[in-house]
């Protein structure tokens, strides 16, 4: 796999890195490949041919690929830019967590799954939105840093495998119904929600779903958490 820059937004001195998966599906305002997703001067990467069906992979999957090379690479070159803080653009980097934390010296934070342990520790029981219920494991959420114990009390719930949103992305196609892919996650959060009435919480595992998060939560009555909700992540600018 090669390397290369994408679009930046924003030249201030110092930028939050986010390295990019080799997509060509649209990106509409709050997915973390909109320029404004984060608010923040961002500089993205693109590792190419790290393509979606590539990544969202159990961890023998992603092992098998051979990716985390490229993604380490991808990390250095920006921290050596500048970079203040660094995050990706698929949850299921998660499992690459500790190695690309240890190829730099500034946060990496590769999924919004790394909130789970904080939030498990004022909720009882939290849910997590994903793009395949089938690939994302226990793996994950350990990697996450969810605690043995309290693997059960994550509740995990994957949009329609035949939808518009996992199709259109897991197939990297380069046009996306937006409205079937938004009633995809909000079908989704409500059968998580009819699983667990009592849940108050749930996590966007995929950073492709935050644009219907305010649907999600009108139709639940859920609290939505996203990548761009982690201070650890954007720290540097509050």
């Amino acid at each position: 796999m090669t390397l290369t820059a994408a679009p930046a937004y924003g030249e201030a001195p110092g930028f939050l890195g986010v390295v990019m998966l080799d997509t060509r599906f649209p990106r509409p305002p709050g997915d973390v490949g909109h320029p404004d997703a984060f608010g923040v001067p961002v500089r993205r990467r693109v590792v190419q041919g790290a393509w979606p069906g590539t990544i969202v992979q159990t961890a023998a999957g992603l092992r098998a690929a051979g990716v985390a090379p490229a993604f380490v690479h991808a990390v250095q070159v920006l921290e050596a830019e500048g970079a203040r803080a660094i995050t990706t653009s698929c949850g299921f980097l998660v499992l690459l967590q500790d190695e690309l934390q240890a190829a730099a010296r500034v946060p990496v934070v590769t999924s919004s799954l790394l909130q789970l342990p904080g939030l498990l520790a004022r909720q009882p029981t939290v849910g997590v939105l994903t793009i395949s219920a089938a690939a994302l494991g226990a793996e994950h959420l350990l990697a996450a840093g969810v605690p043995v114990n309290r693997l059960a009390d994550v509740v995990v719930q994957g949009v329609a495998p035949a939808g518009e949103f996992a199709t259109a992305i897991l197939g990297n196609r380069d046009a996306m119904d937006l409205e079937r892919a938004g009633r995809d996650v909000v079908e989704a959060a409500m059968a998580l929600k009819q699983r667990e009435p009592l849940l108050q919480a749930v996590v966007l595992e995929c950073t492709n779903m935050p644009p219907y998060r305010q649907a999600v939560e009108a139709a639940t009555g859920l609290k939505t958490w996203a990548l761009t909700d982690d201070e650890s992540l954007l720290g540097p600018w509050r």
